[in-house]
């Protein structure tokens, strides 16, 4: 099912009346891509924050702009952390029949018997580069790791792939792997150095 965002077009650039846009609760976007020029639009905040809830970081939404419909993905978004606001937005509009490059967050399951045993899980890749069609496109990829032991790491080439999409990586590539814990060594040599008695040589 495809999820609706409805929006309009804005022409005004002027900050006074973006400022105005937002105290209104929309926010200001843009739309760019597939057939599409750079178009500047506007969007409720309260519905895009549904939308993405519905379909996810890298879901396809029907944008529909003045009652026009467009298939877009979410490209990119702005937000002040202070006000805990989204400022910005950025959608792609997509052919649906062509495959796309996207980035796909890893989602590590499991606890690794590893860390169980004192060791320290290490994790070089946070995300992944994709290539597929915007419908195929996974939200997120799961990778196992409760087998994994002190030593022991998964790289990009044991993930279980359905075929819907192909890896931009190297099959070698690690992207989990478990540490031996660190030991802090002692100073051996200050250790050893005697105390000061403070006595010395009688004179005779």
């Amino acid at each position: 099912m495809v999820t609706i965002l409805e929006a309009k077009s804005r022409k005004s650039k002027k900050k006074s009346e973006i400022n105005q846009l937002r105290k209104t609760g929309k926010i200001p976007a843009v739309v760019y891509g597939f057939k599409t020029e750079n178009t500047p639009i506007a969007v409720d905040e309260r519905d895009f924050i549904k939308t993405i809830r519905e379909v996810g970081r890298n879901g396809v939404i029907s944008l529909q702009i003045d009652g026009e419909k467009q298939n877009v993905l979410l490209n990119e978004y702005q937000e002040d952390t202070l006000q805990n606001k989204i400022t910005h937005i950025d959608f792609i509009a997509v052919d649906m029949s062509q495959e796309i490059e996207a980035s796909v967050r890893v989602e590590l399951v499991g606890e690794a018997e590893g860390v169980k045993s004192g060791g320290v899980l290490q994790q070089p890749l946070f995300e992944l580069s994709v290539l597929a069609k915007p419908d195929k496109i996974p939200e997120f990829i799961s990778l196992d790791i409760s087998t994994l032991q002190i030593g022991d790491s998964l790289s990009v080439g044991d993930i279980k792939n359905d075929g819907t999409y192909t890896i931009n990586h190297d099959e070698n590539e690690t992207i989990a792997s478990v540490l031996a814990p660190r030991v802090e060594e002692a100073d051996d040599e200050e250790a050893k150095e005697p105390e000061a008695t403070g006595e010395g040589e009688k004179e005779s």
